[in-house]
This record gives structure tokens, C-alpha cells and sequence, in this order.
């Protein structure tokens, strides 16, 4: 004997199915006439990304996301490939904000492939965590022989005009910097949403600003030249330090404001960047 089942169609629709932001986008460079130029560009998605022209020999590339921000299920996925020799400044067109999620996490991915003798400036702008959001980042970067790195990953925790601290956010971000197949470079910073995390003498102490500044020089020798020279443009009072070991040199910084943390972190950056000076839209 064969029943017939009817499908439950109230059940199906009170399930709502989330819109996700999916983008991928990737540029490779090449070398002409002793300037860096666009050889490959791919974008798909909410991915994008624009070439504002300058006046330096170094190729700028602005990555986009035409979403307007990321929340828990979208994907991005940013990539580069730097010729030999090769001068390439990568930024964002404005702070990346990661928003609410009703459950899943969000994921940004960048995969960089540094040409022998080339240099590669990573200096996205800040990521603002809103409350309740959830992103997990990683940042993967390749350096073939002789070439160098200037990165940096800024994270503010709410907006400052509207009094928020995002205590709740969820996030990780992972670093993993290869010269050839060796890893030289690696860590890992993650917040839980725990009270302590924000307010504990050893960690944030209470600040809702922080960045990683990760310079890898061609020498030991270099690295510690510029130790001394980044060391010197430190306030006394100001929560930031620097220290080299070997060819990296690595700075740490936190502030009670997103403004106040540019401004410590601006004169390293300038200091550090291949190009002598940041991209146009860093300034503010």
C-alpha cells in the first residue's frame, strides 16, 4: 500500500536562506622599462581591484570589496603575483568592516607570490569589528631570493564616533611569511569575546586599537639598522615596540583610538615602504 506525503511548504519557507558575498580577485605584475606594470589582472565576484596612477616606479593596486563590508558566510580571496625586481604597493580603498553574523564565520584569504629582488607593500587600512561579528583572516606570502616585505594588519574594535567596543567580536588572524620553502615568519592572534582578552595588563589592556607590523629585510645586518632608526621615532609614552631577530623586524602597537593609532603607526610605515611614502589613500 502507497501513501502519499504532501511536503511541508510552511517549513520550507520560514527557513531564510542568507545571501553570501563571494569575491576573488588577482593581479600579477611585470617589468618594463625599469617601472612595474599590470601583466595579469583576474576579479570575480565582489572582488575588484583599480590601479590609481602615481608618480613612482612602483605599481599601486587598491583591492576592493564591492560589498560593502563582509559578514558570517562571505568568502574574499585576494591574490598577487610580483616579477622579479618587481615594486608593487597593495592597499584597500577604505576600512574593511566586518559586521553581525546570525551564526557563520566570515573568511579573507591573501596569497602573494614576491619575485627574486622584488618588494611587496601590504598595507591594507584598518579592519573595524562590529559587535557580534566573526572573521577569520590569513595571510599567506611567498618570498623568492633577496626579495623584501613591508606588512601591516590594523584592527579596531567598533567605530570610535559611536562609543562602541565590539566586546562580543570573534576573530583570528594568521601569518605565514616563506622565504623559498623555509617559514620564517609565523603567528596567529585570535579574540574570543572574553572579557580578559580586552582588559588584561598583559594584552589589550582595555585599548580597542592594534596592529602587527612585519618588515622582512635582505640581511640581519639591515634588519637591525632599521631597528634603531624605527626605535627612534617612537613616542616615550606611546604603547609601541619594536624588535629584530634576523632578517624580520616586527612591531607591535595599541591605542585607545583608531586615530591615535595611525599616528604612531604612519612614520614606521614610511620609514619601512619600498616606495619612500604611503598610498594616497591612507591619508586622511
Amino acid at each position: 500500500m502507497n501513501f502519499a506525503t504532501r511536503p511541508n511548504f510552511e517549513a520550507i519557507s520560514s527557513a531564510p536562506v542568507m545571501q553570501r558575498a563571494r569575491g576573488t580577485a588577482r593581479i600579477g605584475t611585470k617589468q618594463r622599462d625599469g617601472k612595474t606594470c599590470i601583466d595579469t589582472l583576474f576579479q570575480e565576484g565582489c572582488g575588484k581591484i583599480r590601479l590609481p596612477r602615481t608618480h613612482s616606479s612602483a605599481l599601486e593596486a587598491v583591492f576592493i570589496n564591492t560589498a560593502g563590508g563582509i559578514t558570517g558566510g562571505d568568502h574574499l580571496r585576494w591574490g598577487a603575483d610580483i616579477a622579479p625586481e618587481g615594486r608593487l604597493v597593495i592597499t584597500t580603498q577604505a576600512c574593511e568592516r566586518s559586521y553581525r553574523s546570525t551564526g557563520d564565520t566570515a573568511h579573507v584569504e591573501a596569497d602573494i607570490n614576491v619575485g627574486a629582488d622584488a618588494h611587496l607593500d601590504w598595507l591594507p587600512q584598518e579592519t573595524i569589528l562590529f559587535e557580534a561579528s566573526k572573521l577569520d583572516r590569513r595571510l599567506t606570502i611567498r618570498l623568492d631570493e633577496g626579495a623584501t616585505l613591508t606588512a601591516i594588519e590594523a584592527v579596531l574594535l567598533g567605530r570610535d564616533a559611536m562609543g562602541e567596543e565590539a566586546r562580543d567580536a570573534q576573530f583570528s588572524d594568521t601569518w605565514r611569511i616563506f622565504r623559498g620553502d623555509r617559514l620564517i615568519h609565523a603567528e596567529a592572534t585570535r579574540l574570543t569575546g572574553d572579557g580578559s582578552e580586552r582588559d588584561g595588563l598583559s594584552l589589550l589592556r582595555g585599548c580597542r586599537a592594534f596592529a602587527s607590523i612585519l618588515h622582512v629585510a635582505p640581511s640581519a645586518d639591515r634588519a637591525e639598522q632599521l631597528l634603531d632608526r624605527v626605535r627612534a621615532l617612537h613616542p616615550a609614552a606611546g604603547l609601541i615596540a619594536a624588535s629584530a631577530n634576523g632578517e624580520r623586524l616586527v612591531i607591535r602597537a595599541m591605542a585607545r583610538t583608531g586615530l591615535a593609532l595611525r599616528k604612531l603607526l604612519v612614520p614606521t610605515l614610511i620609514e619601512l615602504t619600498g616606495a619612500g611614502s604611503l598610498p594616497r589613500l591612507w591619508h586622511l
